[in-house]
């Protein structure tokens, strides 16, 4: 859902301001899921991410879960979530959502400091976030993820870890944590480039994540990949697991991606594009590629790293130098052994990105 009332400062999510397009959006969609929904069978979730989809009017989110309901086959225990940003929440909102057969839902918190919230562009403030929360807390949404930011300019550790506790106090189902990062071609990235923003550095980007990870896994949650924690299993986030696992998934939208075994397609980055190719009845693809086995066996170290489950033993390189890598990870307690899967440690989860270049080798 490519649409957003303003940009925040450090997004590189594709989206845009001009709203004027979402009819013509809402018509292209439709036709994209009837082109696109026959390669899936059934789907057992449906995420509507951005951009911000609570931008969308009542009638207009109405129509859009009609049409998507009509070209796409839901399961009956399908996790049906949306994205939302706290200050689009009331309780006409909430009773509409879950009208509309949502019964999982993200709120765009990122912090309840109002420097945070002002540093990060947000159009909301601490009070209406919180009020959000009540508001979700006592609604019927079988669960409710938060997002939130943590490393932002200015914070300390200890202010990290009171933010977080404010959050905890309303029992989200699941967290995502994410570092702040400042990435090229956003606000914030034209800023770091002048000296503007300065990134934490590697002891304390270390401290904060080991600190989150034992905090929540202290109250109860379930650190289950490197940014997202779930109060028990059945919190897990369906959606994106499949993400991890090499599950076959379906985006719609511009700049979606989509997968099935062994090829990947992403589509154009424009909505005004998107909505030309769709009404000459033409697939919005800008790019594919197919995957060879070793690209998967690849892929497959490299996502699973990131996840508490890690991967097959099997999937490890070979050879005595494998076998002399793997024993100095273990003696480094970077990774374990369970059975037949090779797990990260916490520890290990700090090197994701170069944990697989180690295992792949």
């Amino acid at each position: 859902m490519p649409f957003c009332l303003r940009k925040c400062p450090y997004c590189d999510f594709y989206s845009v301001t001009d709203l004027s397009w979402v009819a013509g959006w809402l018509d292209a969609l439709g036709v994209e899921a009837r082109l696109r929904g026959g390669l899936f069978d059934c789907f057992d979730s449906l995420y509507l991410g951005g951009g911000t989809p609570t931008v969308l009017d009542d009638r207009q989110l109405a129509d859009l879960m009609a049409g998507l309901r009509g070209e796409l086959r839901l399961s009956d225990d399908a996790e049906v979530t949306i994205e939302t940003n706290p200050d689009d929440i009331n309780p006409e909102k909430i009773a509409l959502l879950l009208d509309l057969g949502f019964n999982r839902i993200s709120l765009g918190v990122q912090s309840l400091d109002e420097d945070d919230l002002k540093f990060l562009g947000r159009r909301h403030d601490a009070r209406q976030t919180v009020r959000a929360l009540e508001l979700v807390r006592g609604s019927e949404f079988s669960s409710m993820s938060v997002d939130l930011i943590y490393g932002i300019e200015g914070q300390s550790l200890s202010g990290w870890l009171e933010n977080l506790d404010r959050v905890l106090q309303f029992m989200p189902e699941h967290l995502s944590c994410y570092q702040m990062t400042v990435e090229e071609g956003t606000p914030f990235g034209a800023l770091r480039a002048k000296g503007g923003i300065m990134p934490l550095g590697e002891e304390e980007e270390r401290d904060f994540f080991l600190a989150t990870s034992e905090t929540l896994e202290a109250r109860g949650y379930l650190h289950y990949e490197i940014s997202n924690f779930a109060r028990g299993p059945t919190h897990i986030s369906r959606h994106n697991s499949k993400y991890w696992r090499h599950a076959p998934y379906l985006g719609l939208g511009p700049g979606a991606h989509s997968f099935r075994p062994n090829v990947r397609w992403w589509n154009v980055r424009s909505v005004e594009d998107y909505c030309r190719l769709l009404a000459n009845g033409e697939v919005p693809v800008e790019e594919s590629e197919t995957l060879s086995l070793e690209q998967v066996r690849l892929e497959e170290i490299y996502l699973g790293m990131r996840t508490k489950d890690g991967i097959d033993l099997r999937s490890v390189a070979g050879g005595s130098n494998g076998a002399a890598v793997l024993k100095d990870l273990q003696d480094a307690g970077v990774v374990r052994i369970c059975g037949s899967r090779l797990l990260p440690t916490r520890e290990g989860f700090l090197l994701a990105d170069s944990l697989p270049m180690l295992l792949s080798d």
